[in-house]
Formats: C-alpha cells, sequence, structure tokens
C-alpha cells in the first residue's frame, strides 16, 4: 500500500498542513523529506529503518556518506540535501540569538547552545558575554578538546571577559557522549570560574550543559 493510499489525515504532508509539524513523528518528518520509498517500501517505512539503523536522528544526520547510502534508493545527493537541512535548522535557531539581543529567554538561549554545541563530536567550552543590560556582546568558543574533555582556564576566561567589558556571562558546553549530567570536575570547574570572575565584578548567570537534546542547567539546580 502506497502512501497515497493512505486516508488524508494519516499521510505526512496533509497532517502536517492541518496540524502542524509538531505533531509528526521522527519517521513522518524524514519522510517528507526522502518523498520515496523503495521497492515495497513507503517513505515512512524507509525512514523507520534508517532511524532504527542509527538509532536517533542525530546519529543519522553525522553518519558517513557511505553508511548513509548503503540503503535501497538513497545516494549521494540525498545525502548532500540532508546535510544541508541539518545546516539550515542549525543556522535558524542560531539566529534567535544575536548580538545586541537581550539575554531574558532561557529557552532560546538553550536553544542557540543546543544549536551551537550538540552536534559536534568533541567537547567545547564556550561562553555568552552579556553587558550591564543583559544584552549580547558575543558568543565565544573558548576552548575545544577531545571526545570527554576540554581543558579550560579560568584566567583565559576572565581575560575575555575584560576584553568583550563584560558584567555577566553564561558558561556552556557539550556532551559528545550525549548524557547531559554534570560531572564532580565540572562543578569544581565551575566554582573557580565564578570566583575568579568575581574579582573583577563579572557575574555567573549560568553554566549549561548540552547533551543530546537536552540541557543541565547549573543555576535551576540551585549550584551556582
Amino acid at each position: 500500500m502506497t502512501i497515497n493510499s493512505w486516508p488524508s489525515t494519516e499521510r505526512p504532508r496533509e497532517k502536517l498542513l492541518a496540524q502542524g509539524a509538531t505533531t509528526l513523528s521522527n519517521a513522518e518528518l524524514l519522510a517528507i523529506f526522502l518523498r520515496t520509498g523503495c521497492r515495497g517500501k513507503t517513505a515512512v517505512d524507509l525512514a523507520r529503518d534508517l532511524i532504527k539503523h542509527f538509532g536517533s536522528l542525530r546519529a543519522l544526520f553525522n553518519c558517513s556518506p557511505d553508511e548513509f547510502c548503503q540503503f535501497r534508493g538513497l545516494g549521494k545527493v540525498k545525502y548532500i540535501q540532508l546535510q544541508a537541512i541539518a545546516e539550515i535548522g542549525s543556522r535558524y535557531l542560531s539566529e534567535k540569538l544575536k548580538k545586541d539581543m537581550t539575554i531574558s529567554n532561557h529557552h532560546d538561549t538553550e536553544r542557540f547552545l543546543i544549536a551551537k554545541l550538540r552536534h559536534l563530536q568533541h567537547e567545547v567550552f564556550a561562553c555568552l558575554f552579556l553587558d550591564t543590560k543583559n544584552q549580547l556582546l558575543n558568543y565565544e568558543e573558548i576552548t575545544q578538546g577531545t571526545y570527554n574533555e576540554a581543558r579550560v582556564y579560568p584566567r583565559e576566561i576572565v581575560k575575555r571577559a575584560l576584553w568583550h567589558n563584560a558584567a555577566a556571562i553564561i558558561l556552556a558546553h557539550n556532551h559528545p557522549s550525549g548524557i547531559c549530567e554534570a560531572s564532580h570536575d565540572d562543578k569544581v570547574l565551575t566554582q573557580k570560574i565564578k570566583q575568579a570572575l568575581a574579582l573583577v565584578d563579572v557575574d555567573v548567570y549560568d553554566h549549561l550543559i548540552i547533551g543530546d537534546g537536552q540541557v543541565c542547567s547549573f543555576a535551576q539546580r540551585g549550584w551556582l
């Protein structure tokens, strides 16, 4: 049975138009991108197979061309299109926060940092530098590390905060493993950075750890 023979309320495209994109499953959204299936499988069937094989959308977007093209009906053109869609999504989320924009929405800040850091395969420690009115002065990646570690020195963050003439900062780093929990070292480092910045009258509003679509907020956990 082809998708066109399905009831209109169950077809991904019609469902999106009638109920909105948020009502669609990952497989249904991916099926709209794929457009067609292959012999014996609808686009939704193929989408489900892809997600099952790779384990998540994140892993699918990060796969190599050879891994993607091993599926019947898929080729390098589709792979290129998939990467383009992923980058468009990332840039769209990144546009939520721009220079001189006031940081007043915790949700937008999280989405911005997810777009910047979630897809990376190595740890990155970054900062959002804010002025006295909580306007964004700059987003800056302070250091890059390995799969499970990024060496951070409080003095470097103090130097960058003074260079930007920041009144406050939001710390952030990603966990490529996808596990969104703070380690003992994360907590110790945060306190060292906070103490160092206090000496130059710069506040630390939060430290956000970016996992696989999840965020751990030090401020919300009461760790600051």
